[in-house]
This record gives C-alpha cells, sequence and structure tokens, in this order.
C-alpha cells in the first residue's frame, strides 16, 4: 500500500514531473517524502474517524491523503493556485476533503470551521508550516481562540525549541510566553532534513499545542500584558530594571520601576529569561494599574 501513498521520494517526483512545478523559495515549499513520519505526526495530534482535522499548505497533497484516511474530514487552506490542479488529481480518491484557495493569514477560520464542521465536533490543526512565516500563522490561530483541541505542527526546530522552553534557558523568550499562555507546548518529535524535498538547511521538529481552557495567569489587560513581556527581553542581557527603563523612557524614571518591583518582590537585577509566567502577570498587572491611575 506504502507505494501508493503521495509520499514516497518517486510518487513525490513523478506528480512533480507530470505537473512541471516548480518550488517557490518565497513560499517555503518542502514536501513531505516519508510515510512513518507523517503517521507519527497524526498519532501524535489526536485525530481518529470522529475527528475534523484543518490542515495549511496541503502542496500536493501527502499529509492532506493520511489526514483523509485517519480522520472523518479534511479543510486545507493552499495559497499557491498551481497547486489546486495537483490536488485534485492526487486527492481523487477522497471524498472527504474540502481544498480551500486562500492564505490562511487572510482566512476567516471561525467561519470556515462553522461551514464545514457539525457543532461541537472535535477539530485539530495539523500542517507542514513554511518555515517563514511560521510565528504569524500561530499566532493569529492562537490568538483567534479558535475551537480546536489542539495543533500539530512540523516546524524549524529552533522555532519549536522556543516555544515549548522553559524558564532560564537560552530558549525561553517572549515567544514562549505567547504560545504557552494560550496553550500547553510540548516538542514530540526531531525530524531529519531528509524526509523533505527538498531538503531545508534546517532541522524541523513536530510541536503539539494543546489548546488551555483558560489562560494560566490573571492580566488586566492581553496586549498589555505581551508589550512588558517583549519589554524584559528587548535586550536579553539587560536587567529587568534597565529594560523597563528603556521601555518607559520619559514615563517613569528608574526609581519609580524599583518601587513597582519591590513592590511585587521581584529583583530588579533579575534578567527577564528568569521569571516565569506568574511573575510577568504580576509586573505587567502593576504596570498597568498604575498607568491607569497615572
Amino acid at each position: 500500500m506504502d507505494k501508493k501513498y503521495i509520499a514516497t521520494p518517486i510518487r513525490t517526483k513523478e506528480i512533480l514531473q507530470k505537473y512541471h512545478f516548480t518550488f517557490k523559495k518565497s513560499l517555503g515549499q518542502n514536501f513531505l517524502i516519508d510515510v512513518n513520519v507523517l503517521k507519527n505526526i497524526i498519532g501524535h495530534a489526536g485525530i481518529d474517524e470522529t475527528t475534523g482535522t484543518i490542515e495549511i499548505g496541503p502542496g500536493i497533497g501527502a499529509l492532506t491523503e493520511q489526514l483523509a484516511i485517519h480522520s472523518d474530514k479534511v479543510v486545507a487552506f493552499e495559497i499557491d493556485q498551481r497547486l489546486l490542479p495537483i490536488l485534485q488529481d492526487t486527492l481523487a480518491d477522497y471524498d472527504n476533503i474540502n481544498i480551500i484557495h486562500a492564505d490562511i493569514l487572510q482566512a476567516d477560520v471561525k467561519e470556515v470551521i462553522k461551514h464545514n464542521f457539525p457543532d461541537g465536533q472535535q477539530i485539530h490543526i495539523v500542517a507542514n508550516l513554511p518555515y517563514y512565516i511560521t510565528t504569524p500563522i500561530l499566532m493569529k490561530l492562537l490568538r483567534e481562540r479558535l475551537p480546536v483541541g489542539s495543533i500539530t505542527v512540523m516546524i524549524q526546530k529552533e522555532v519549536a525549541d522556543r516555544m515549548a522552553a522553559k524558564p532560564n534557558t537560552k530558549s525561553y523568550g517572549s515567544l514562549t510566553i505567547a504560545v504557552q499562555y494560550y496553550t500547553e507546548a510540548k516538542v514530540v518529535m526531531n525530524v531529519p532534513k531528509t524526509v523533505f524535498m527538498p531538503q531545508p538547511n534546517v532541522d524541523s521538529s513536530i510541536l503539539n499545542l494543546v489548546a488551555r481552557k483558560a489562560p494560566p495567569v490573571q492580566v488586566e489587560d492581553e496586549d498589555y500584558f505581551f508589550t512588558i513581556v517583549q519589554a524584559c527581553f528587548a535586550q536579553r542581557r539587560k536587567t529587568l530594571r534597565n529594560n523597563l527603563s528603556s521601555h518607559f523612557k520619559g514615563e517613569f524614571d528608574k526609581e519609580k520601576i524599583n518601587d513597582i518591583l519591590e513592590s511585587i518582590e521581584i529583583d530588579g537585577t533579575r534578567r527577564g529569561e528568569s521569571l516565569d509566567m506568574q511573575e510577568f502577570s504580576m509586573l505587567a498587572n502593576a504596570f498597568y494599574r498604575l498607568q491607569q491611575h497615572e
């Protein structure tokens, strides 16, 4: 059976030759050519025949095909018009796939879910994401608080490590906080370059994000919270006090910043990477309240 799957080097080459398809660097196209890797992704995504799935960037349909086999229905967003006739051909055997020609960053995903899946169906997002646009795509999906149980994506290893990082590590930063505010993040598998065509220059990982029912911390204002987090990481080698002084220049002096830090018992000589999410929320809430009273 494996011979017939799209995700083999031979079949992928045949499809590319048949359609004279050339990879667009600008779209970050790297197609998966290993069925076992795809089955691993599906296993980690918690998909079965009752679940609905959403895919981003189906390419020539390698992952789409496996999703169609293992889940109830697949809705896939493809930005590259040249791939639409190819997908129509490669996925002709499956009647549970809907390909939407759209840029995921512009799409109204909530509306698509409403039109394609019955109320209450468990939905998972699964994708082999283009490296150059991973973060904007994931942040859009997370901020929109879509009715999905999880997001499982193949992304650049370094980015996956940052999203799943713990405090006091080199990978830990504002991106970590942003992703873990909405989800529980875990790197479930590392993937070598050799399972892609063409081979990318970087190693990949499969990242599993399970949606939280509620954020792990209470913040007065989400946008403000993320702004403060970014300010604390603006220059990683600087102390909290110095980064916050730069951020609030002309608004609060160092003394005022020190007072705030002392009031919530956070040492201003620490660096951003040493704070956990609870401490960031206390910090952001304290400054937010102060600004409301100014």
